[in-house]
């Protein structure tokens, strides 16, 4: 007996049979007594009334299971029992729904890159034309910078369509970006690293602008522009403005420029240094607009048809060159433009001459004169911004110009309906 729960508690017992054997019940040979964990020392009698004490350490794993005896039966632990699958070629390849992932990415990847490359083939005007942030970029060899503006809300007038002061504006911003991208800007607005030297900035001598159609709120137009020599001390700069989706002209401009001497406020020569650094920006080609070279005769408050005076430069109304930006001339020459002509025509043309500048503290009038229907809905005028009295310019002319007018569409503008009166 003594013999038997010894063995028993040095050597490991063989695994419990799987044919019927049960888990639980005594321990052949061995005492309620015993802990197979950790055997404690315990007496045993024997039937000659010899006490053995037996201190052994039994193995909490028999034949990798784990065992422990509790109340005289063992107790197995079956989270080990679990059988594995043998190593084979199969098992040892990679998991193939991370390798069929993986092949699909990279098939999705090369169609992607396909129907980019045969979009390009078909449209490759539209992949070139991309300009994300609106920044602008110069294109033709260097020669042209174009820059594409969305119409706002707030741009846009009583038709639903774009002003002309909104569209002669982006004129100017991609003429000052132009200066700007072409690495020629200086301290001044829109002024030379030489022209900034010699105190020297641009003035629009004549600015020509033909509307084919305005865009509308949320369309996107794309200007271009580039210079060309204008004389022996001038500088021509051209515009075109696109519709971006479909490439249609809706405007084209022209202007000559000439400069200041920000001092003296005195016309001057083109340096040889100044020219030397624009020079290779310029353009072989013909204006955009033609001069027509028309000459009115003089505008004057006794023979104009309409007078509007009182007119006053705000501080808004000035740029850095502390006079008042050739943009707002616009504004203030069609304020005394007929009623009747501005509700039932839009501007079609302009041609505006500047004579003078106008500085802060001035105070202005402006002169209307209709130059009569042409019985084919169009009409003409004749328009001249004077300084009013002997203040600011002593009443001489600021601007003259003419401007040419059609009339609007009936119901609609590019399928937005227009109501031209009455009730719905």
């Amino acid at each position: 007996m003594v013999a038997t729960a010894a063995t028993a508690s040095l050597f490991p017992v063989s695994s419990p049979q799987p044919n019927g054997a049960k888990s639980s019940g005594n321990l052949r040979g061995v005492p309620d007594s015993v802990d197979v964990r950790k055997i404690k020392t315990k007496s045993v009698t024997s039937g000659g009334n010899m006490q053995v004490k037996a201190n052994a350490q039994a193995p909490t794993e028999v034949n990798g299971t784990r065992v422990r005896l509790m109340n005289g039966s063992i107790k197995t632990d079956d989270s080990n029992l679990t059988s594995h699958a043998p190593r084979t070629f199969i098992n040892q390849l990679p998991d193939w729904s991370m390798l069929l992932a993986a092949i699909t990415t990279i098939f999705l990847a090369a169609e992607k890159q396909w129907m980019m490359l045969e979009w390009k083939t078909k449209r490759p005007d539209m992949l070139s034309d991309l300009d994300p942030f609106g920044l602008g970029r110069i294109v033709q060899d260097g020669l042209v910078f174009r820059q594409n503006f969305s119409i706002r809300s707030y741009e846009i007038g009583a038709d639903r369509t774009a002003s002309i002061e909104t569209l002669m504006n982006h004129f100017q911003e991609t003429a000052l970006n132009h200066v700007k991208t072409a690495g020629l800007l200086g301290d001044g607005f829109g002024s030379t690293p030489e022209m900034c030297k010699k105190n020297l900035f641009w003035v629009v001598t004549k600015m020509q602008v033909m509307v084919d159609r305005y865009p509308t709120w949320g369309d996107v137009v794309q200007v271009d522009t580039w210079v060309a020599p204008s004389g022996k001390n001038g500088m021509r700069r051209d515009w075109l403005l696109r519709d971006y989706k479909t490439g249609e002209i809706l405007t084209r401009a022209s202007s000559n420029w000439v400069m200041m001497n920000k001092e003296t406020r005195k016309l001057s020569k083109i340096p040889d240094e100044v020219r030397a650094e624009i020079e290779h920006y310029f353009v072989d080609a013909p204006p955009v607009v033609e001069d027509d070279n028309v000459k009115l005769p003089k505008l004057l408050e006794e023979n104009a048809d309409h007078v509007r005076t009182g007119l006053t430069p705000r501080w808004s109304d000035l740029d850095v060159n502390q006079h008042v930006n050739n943009v707002k001339y616009i504004g203030w020459i069609l304020e005394s433009a007929p009623q009747q002509v501005v509700e039932k025509y839009e501007l079609a043309s302009i041609t505006l001459e500047y004579r003078r500048e106008c500085r802060k503290d001035s105070e202005l009038k402006s002169l209307t004169s209709v130059l009569g229907d042409s019985g084919s809905g169009h009409v003409d005028c004749q328009h001249v911004l004077l300084f009013q009295g002997g203040g600011g310019g002593g009443g001489g002319e600021i601007v003259k110009g003419r401007t040419g007018w059609r009339k609007k569409y009936a119901n609609h503008v590019r399928g937005i309906h227009v109501f031209s009166g009455g009730n719905e």
